[in-house]
């Protein structure tokens, strides 16, 4: 993730070098379009690598997967350094689009599979959080550079993203495989259960639980597995069947709708105005502000860093405010940020006088907030070592919440069931870079042909989705992937705000109780029942019983 926000922010301090726009011949407004192009084709790319990443997940597995994600974004960095015309440029923008997104939709569910509930959620904001230090890191080494003359301002910027990639081929192959990915996925748990491989598996899911191959818990996690092997083999549903609506015996679960729930966080993360900033920060402190290259680059990386701390605050509080909230605002954050923007940029304009840069320059820290508010989570009011932050906050009236730094990424893996998880995860990320894409081509444009009325874009875009979120978004922090599939399977409507279980931060005590019961029940069992194939064992009855023990793996199906 380091890699991504590295590759993600560079281009941003790139495209304001002068030799890269001498070179590629990029210079002047009546290039501008084409400039969006050469940026945003990267998106594309990534789009293309999150689709191809389903099909190759299915082959490869995980790690497999993030390795050949590697070597394509490889090769895409090579073309880009050595480029010297446009076409080559967009060559290599989109093969690295393409390793990118294959990593970026696999890196998430990966993480999310191998790590326990409690810290599910904090984990994959500290994914997060590594990509924003690779963002800021892409920020300061633009500046830094921007001193330098000739080809190598922008050209070892962009070859430092080689060393990010060899960290990958180092450390990625003696990584744990996921336990809990898709039944088809080699050589995952689910995988090594349904080909006979059963010792192997139970004892990564004891690795990763730390406890005995015989503890309660790892016989439940493995019970549960065994059962979700053969449920997705009976119940998957198919991209043509889906792309026709038809989702077989699945529509009691609301299929369609958890996956257009979990795209849905990606979408919005894109339409709140984040690669505006991310992207071309350099490029609308100079035009829109009217501030000087180097003090815009200089804002820029100070501006990354700011976007990071406030990110480390989210860690400790991701899990206690839950999803719904750490969404909603957010974006009524960034609606205040995006109007304020507006507004003192509206008065950049000669006929305001001398003052008008002054007023425009005030728009550079509602920029910097706009960054807190998407990145931060929320803290307690009493906490002393942020007593200067949250003052500082209060003085511009604004109160402390949360953002969508990390959620967005999340909430595919969480929202969709065990059948449609990797389906899920890969359309999620699919629909962040056609959105991304398409933010990323209009920018420039819009910046030179609307001016401040740009802005008021993201404004209306974050203002919609505080409404969206309080009535179909339900909660799912502090639940299982089971409580999940619970919750559609017993309640359809659309309004989820209606109904406390949905919407509650803490896991409601009907679920609580029922793993506890399932824990309970399963302390008897020895995990060689569970196992099965040609182990001369018996034969376990996914209805939960075998021939000799029918008491102990009775099974209630959730």
């Amino acid at each position: 993730m380091t890699l991504f926000g590295y590759d993600q922010g560079v281009f941003g301090g790139v495209i304001v070098t002068q030799d890269f726009l001498d070179t590629l011949n990029l210079s002047g407004a009546e290039h501008t379009s084409l400039l969006g192009t050469v940026t945003a084709i990267y998106d594309v790319g990534c789009f293309f690598g999150a689709v191809i990443a389903f099909w190759l997940g299915e082959v490869l597995g995980r790690k497999n997967t993030i390795l050949v994600g590697t070597t394509i974004m490889t090769v895409g960095a090579i073309l880009q350094i050595a480029s010297y015309s446009v076409a080559q440029m967009i060559v290599g923008r989109i093969i690295a689009g393409i390793g990118n997104g294959i990593n970026t939709s696999t890196a998430p569910v990966w993480q999310s599979e191998t790590s326990q509930v409690r810290w599910r959620g904090k984990l994959v904001v500290i994914e997060m959080i590594l990509n924003i230090a690779g963002f800021s890191l892409s920020n300061w080494m633009t500046y830094g550079f921007s001193f330098t003359k000739g080809p190598i301002a922008w050209r070892f910027p962009l070859a430092f993203q080689l060393v990010f990639m060899i960290v990958l081929f180092s450390t990625v192959p003696w990584l744990p495989e996921s336990p809990s990915t898709n039944a088809s996925l080699v050589p995952s748990n689910r995988w090594l259960i349904a080909h006979d491989r059963e010792d192997e598996a139970f004892q990564i899911l004891a690795d990763l639980e730390d406890k005995p191959i015989d503890h309660p818990v790892i016989v439940t996690e493995a019970k549960e597995i065994v059962f979700a092997v053969e449920y997705e083999r009976e119940h998957g549903v198919g991209w043509f069947d889906l792309l026709r609506g038809k989702t077989g015996d699945q529509g009691g679960t609301c299929t369609i709708r958890r996956l257009i729930l979990g795209a849905g966080t990606q979408a919005m993360q894109q339409l709140a105005g984040i690669n505006v900033t991310s992207y071309y920060l350099p490029t609308v402190l100079i035009k829109s502000v009217g501030l000087s290259e180097t003090l815009a680059r200089l804002l820029a990386a100070c501006n990354s860093v700011s976007y990071l701390l406030f990110s480390l605050i989210a860690i400790p509080n991701v899990e206690r405010w839950g999803r719904r909230r750490l969404m909603m605002f957010g974006a009524a954050g960034q609606c205040v940020c995006y109007l304020f923007i507006t507004i003192l940029l509206r008065y950049n304009m000669p006929q305001y006088g001398e003052k008008s840069q002054q007023v425009a320059s005030a728009s550079v820290a509602f920029f910097f907030l706009y960054y807190v508010f998407f990145g931060i989570g929320e803290f307690a009011a009493s906490n002393a070592r942020l007593l200067c932050i949250r003052e500082l906050l209060l003085i511009l009236h604004l109160p402390v919440f949360p953002g969508w730094q990390g959620v967005p990424w999340l909430y595919p893996v969480e929202i969709n069931s065990l059948s449609m998880r990797t389906k899920g995860a890969a359309l999620g990320t699919a629909s962040n870079w056609a959105f991304n894409f398409m933010v990323v081509e209009i920018t420039p444009i819009g910046i030179q042909s609307l001016g401040w009325k740009f802005y008021i874009i993201w404004v209306i875009f974050n203002a919609a989705f505080l409404p969206i979120i309080y009535l179909f978004y339900p909660e799912t922090a502090d639940r299982t992937l089971e409580d999940i599939d619970r919750l559609f399977r017993d309640n359809h409507d659309l309004l989820v705000y209606k109904h406390p279980e949905a919407v509650s931060a803490k896991r409601p005590g009907a679920y609580r109780e029922h793993e506890e019961t399932e824990v309970r029940r399963n302390s008897s069992i020895d995990p060689r029942l569970l196992r099965r194939g040609n182990r001369g064992l018996e034969k376990v009855d996914m209805d939960g019983d075998t021939n000799d023990a029918p008491e102990v793996l009775e099974t209630e199906k959730v």
